[in-house]
């Protein structure tokens, strides 16, 4: 028999959500379900300190995250945003959602109503020639939206998104230097730009692509970027360097410039206070053409207040899988900001079409599941994706099937995957309890043979430790930092294909990884009662003092 929830989970769970098996359809509420519940997420928790998330605009799973950056490296600024901060640069569409490693922020955006200088060198955020102060009193963020007012150039900027467009809509003052200054040189933390192109298709279209490396170390990203009003000169440079200037009749002639970091200043006909423009930029991991094709089919037209309503609609229907009883206005606010969160990631990594770029760098199609990308598997894998398995049935088989397209290229399951790329970031392959859970609960939407071959060849490998646990039967201290830990969750992600196994009778693989599964007990100290470090002579390390913790020294 199969082993299902416990029936006083899945009881507390038909309160709160749909109560949906993978095959149910959905039930429809009534009219207690009519109350909003956007209204009570607020995506500035959690920008502060070392919250690590930002407040941009976004859709659920969203493969644009539109939102603003303050251009500082530091842990702190991994999502780009620090509540504590007071400065913008920017607005960039690729963000990170409570990682602890900084890469993304890509395609720069910054409104400016004077022209300002693209071939001087800054040093630091406060020399950038497009910046501004700004106040929280004059900011807003809500699930899909973002504004804030930018003083120095007397600028209203707002942001809003679809799946793979960002919506910008700028409220200029009087001016005759309109402008919107983009780089796509900007980066932070760990990730630097190596090769970039922008393209004038016309005076309102241009394309262009940003390749990069960082903790993603081959990030391929391709954009389309349409504009409300003509352009009526575009000056280029790569950091200190100018690299031409075009006006009139060059501007629809096609004509390209690329650098290593390329900077551009969009200059429009003058503008009266209060005029706006809008801007709409599509992404794809493919190509410009996907870019377009991408554009296109989310955002043909210029109605700002149509797609950040859709968006909001989107968000209110994500909230409604759980349905919150009794509780205060701080409790439901502190809920459904953290069900907001769940939504953030993984991301939609394919095209309209289907297609997307594979960990083998080569261009694929996603056929019968809708790819995604951005797995941080051992944040995720103890409560988010067990989340999903409950109130997501139509989403889990897509995400499996994900990972399992990912092994077919890169060799074996993700680790902490970045937009087609593996980090090998943190201990343990939780992908492994993933796939057992998914199957487990009862989803039948992916090859279960195959992803059962996948957690074996993920548990064989040489790499991350593997090679040493398979050889003592735990990872000895002096051999490989963190090896208590990476002991313990080796043995846990064994018990997951044992547990797999076990579902499919698959003798002979669950009794050889049900025995695997048991060598945490090869770290126990049955004296001191602790897990504990272990020398390849089989002698407890020292010095052990329980109290104190390091992070990968000594």
């Amino acid at each position: 028999m199969r082993p299902g929830l416990p029936l006083l989970l899945l009881s507390a769970l038909c309160t709160l959500s749909s109560c949906r098996t993978p095959d149910a359809p959905a039930r429809r509420g009534g009219a207690e379900d009519l109350e909003p519940l956007t209204p009570y997420v607020d995506p500035f928790i959690g920008t502060g300190g070392h919250g690590h998330v930002y407040p941009g605009a976004t859709v659920p799973f969203g493969m644009v995250q539109l939102s603003p950056d303050q251009g500082q490296n530091g842990w702190d600024w991994i999502a780009g945003y620090n509540w504590e901060d007071s400065l913008l640069v920017g607005f960039s569409h690729t963000h990170l959602s409570g990682t602890g490693i900084g890469d993304l922020l890509d395609l720069l955006v910054m409104p400016v109503s004077r022209y300002v200088p693209l071939d001087v060198p800054f040093q630091d955020r406060w020399d950038r020639p497009a910046r501004s102060r700004f106040s929280h009193d004059r900011e807003e963020a809500s699930p899909g939206y973002y504004a804030v007012y930018l003083p120095d150039p007397d600028i209203q900027a707002e942001l809003t998104a679809t799946p793979r467009v960002g919506v910008h809509r700028y409220t200029f003052p009087a001016t005759d230097q309109p402008a919107l200054y983009l780089d796509l040189g900007y980066a932070v933390n760990w990730d630097r730009a190596v090769e970039t192109r922008i393209r004038v298709a016309a005076d309102t279209l241009l394309t262009g692509y940003r390749h990069s490396t960082g903790w993603a170390r081959d990030q391929r990203l391709f954009f389309a970027m349409a504009l409300s009003r003509p352009v009526r000169r575009v000056a280029f440079a790569d950091s200190a360097t100018a690299l031409g200037l075009l006006a009139g009749e060059d501007l629809a002639a096609g004509t390209s410039a690329g650098a290593t970091g390329l900077r551009a200043l969009l200059a429009f006909d003058p503008t009266e206070a209060g005029e706006e423009v809008l801007l709409k930029v599509a992404l794809s991991y493919v190509d410009e053409e996907g870019a377009l094709a991408n554009l296109e089919a989310e955002a043909p037209g210029w109605d700002f207040d149509g797609v950040r309503e859709a968006a909001r609609r989107s968000w209110e229907r994500e909230l409604r899988k759980v349905r919150l009883r009794g509780g205060s206005e701080e409790d439901r606010r502190t809920f459904y900001t953290a069900l907001y969160r769940t939504r953030l990631a993984p991301v939609l990594f394919q095209d309209v079409d289907g297609r997307y770029r594979g960990a083998d760098g080569e261009i694929h199609a996603a056929e019968g599941y809708r790819k995604h990308a951005i797995y941080s598997l051992w944040d995720t894998f103890r409560a988010q994706h067990p989340l999903f398995t409950l109130i997501d049935p139509d989403r889990v088989d897509d995400l499996v099937n994900s990972m399992l397209s990912f092994s077919d290229e890169h060799g074996y399951l993700p680790v902490w995957s970045l937009v087609g790329n593996e980090t090998n970031t943190m201990t343990g392959n939780h992908a492994l309890p993933v796939l057992a859970d998914a199957y487990r609960k009862g989803y039948r939407g992916f090859d279960a043979g195959k992803a059962l071959q996948a957690m074996v060849r993920s548990q064989t490998q040489e790499g991350r430790g593997v090679g040493h646990y398979t050889a003592h039967r735990y990872i000895p201290t002096e051999l490989e930092v963190e090896s208590v830990t990476k002991t313990l969750e080796l043995a846990f992600d064994d018990w997951a294909v044992a547990s797999l196994a076990l579902d499919l009778k698959t003798e002979d693989v669950y009794e050889h990884y049900i025995v695997r599964s048991s060598r945490w007990r090869n770290v126990f100290d049955p004296e001191t009662r602790f897990m504990r470090g272990k020398t390849s002579g089989g002698e407890w390390a020292e010095p052990f003092d329980p109290r104190r913790s390091d992070h990968r020294e000594g």
